[in-house]
């Protein structure tokens, strides 16, 4: 527990934080990578490029800083960042490296004057703290894994059982596991972490689980990004029959029961978890409506598998949107972006729903905004970010 002295000063370097706090991450990430290569594979370098990694992390110590007496004020922030730790493999030999590396930018960047020796032991102290609670959990959810039915902890073989081209752009990937044994259930929303090994560099990354596990079988579905190491490597090298090293499913942004009427929105690659949310929500009484953005039809996964489930289950009512019409593809049942408009026309009269969605960032800036606009309330808006976590106002 942090001495009052010792939150007093934390607290008093918000400000600082908040004029600089991208300028001190970015050199603590250079720092960290550049001193402990063992990590790079813990983080994905097109976010360090972008700044989406320091700025998520910027966000986060400016979070935890503000907050420092009222942990419980930092909401859902611990239990993200706990998962994508999960996902990652996160393991407590990690935290001293990084805890080394952030107070010594903290001196470098704040300069000595005001990164005073009282400063850098109280954000230690600090860190200490953060440290502790992330290991404890982290460790907790690990033991779970490892002591559930089908469970195991840290990486597990695993074979391409098949290989499914689902679009343009989109191609699937079945996973069974290489020993035979039964495998993890999961929660509809969650992801996969995958050990790569791409030009003899280890890389990590997660993908959201596009489907329910079934026959012994998890599945993803992965976006060949332009530049993407991961997702080209997965594309064209990664075939039936090989091997690949899998961690334990994770993530907190999962499908809670209710009897509401259920809202899943996705743009592009987007849709991958609320296919997983999809099947298991058919199971239930739940009025659902499925709404879909894409560019064009080209890109338009899994279609025919909604269709077909649509003709199944009259509960369920689907909407496609594309920005262009190819003059090629079927029809969608809007052309352009997914304005306010059509999209209360295409929500449940009842506006007391459940709302998940998940896409671009711009895109989802804009159904939030949306939705708040349509009556939906906020806590029942929820959506997840396929990188670093960061604000959508």
């Amino acid at each position: 527990m942090l001495n009052a002295s010792d939150r007093a000063i934390v607290k008093s370097t918000v400000p600082l934080l908040e004029s600089g706090g991208e300028a001190l991450t970015t050199h603590f990430y250079k720092k960290l990578l550049d001193r402990y290569p063992q990590v790079r594979p813990l983080f994905n370098q097109a976010h360090q490029a972008s700044g989406d990694q320091p700025r998520a992390l910027a966000n986060g110590v400016l979070m935890y800083a503000r907050h420092i007496d009222q942990l419980e004020q930092l909401g859902d922030l611990v239990a993200k960042i706990i998962n994508k730790h999960v996902a990652l493999q996160i393991l407590p030999e990690h935290y001293p490296l990084v805890g080394e590396c952030l107070l010594e930018a903290i001196r470098e960047v704040l300069g000595a004057d005001i990164a005073t020796d009282e400063v850098i032991n109280a954000w230690g102290n600090a860190y200490g703290q953060l440290a502790g609670i992330l290991i404890g959990a982290e460790e907790g959810i690990y033991k779970d894994k490892e002591l559930a039915a089908g469970g195991w902890r840290g990486a597990r073989e695993f074979k391409v059982a098949n290989k499914v081209q689902e679009s343009a752009e989109i191609t699937s990937f079945y996973f069974a596991p290489a020993d035979g044994q039964p495998i993890l259930d999961f929660t509809p929303g969650q992801y996969l972490g995958l050990q790569l090994f791409v030009d003899g560099e280890e890389i990590r990354r997660n993908y959201s689980l596009s489907a329910l596990a079934g026959n012994g079988q998890y599945r993803i579905s992965v976006k060949r990004e332009p530049g993407g190491r991961a997702s080209n490597f997965l594309h064209d090298r990664l075939h039936v029959g090989d091997s690949i090293n899998l961690y334990p499913p994770a993530g907190d942004f999962t499908l809670s029961h209710s009897e509401k009427p259920l809202v899943l929105i996705s743009g592009g690659v987007g849709i991958t978890p609320t296919l997983a949310m999809l099947q298991a929500a058919l199971d239930t009484q739940r009025p659902i409506h499925f709404i879909h953005c894409a560019r064009n039809g080209a890109v338009h996964a899994f279609r025919d598998l909604v269709e077909e489930l649509a003709g199944k289950h009259p509960q369920l009512k689907r909407f496609y949107c594309y920005s262009e019409d190819d003059g090629v593809s079927p029809a969608a049942h809007a052309v352009g972006l997914l304005d306010q408009a059509r999209l209360e026309q295409w929500l449940p009269e009842d506006r007391d729903l459940d709302a998940y969605f998940l896409g671009p960032k711009g895109f989802m800036a804009a159904i939030k905004r949306q939705l708040k606009a349509a009556g939906v309330p906020d806590k029942q808006a929820r959506y997840e970010f396929f990188g670093p976590a960061s604000a959508l106002e």
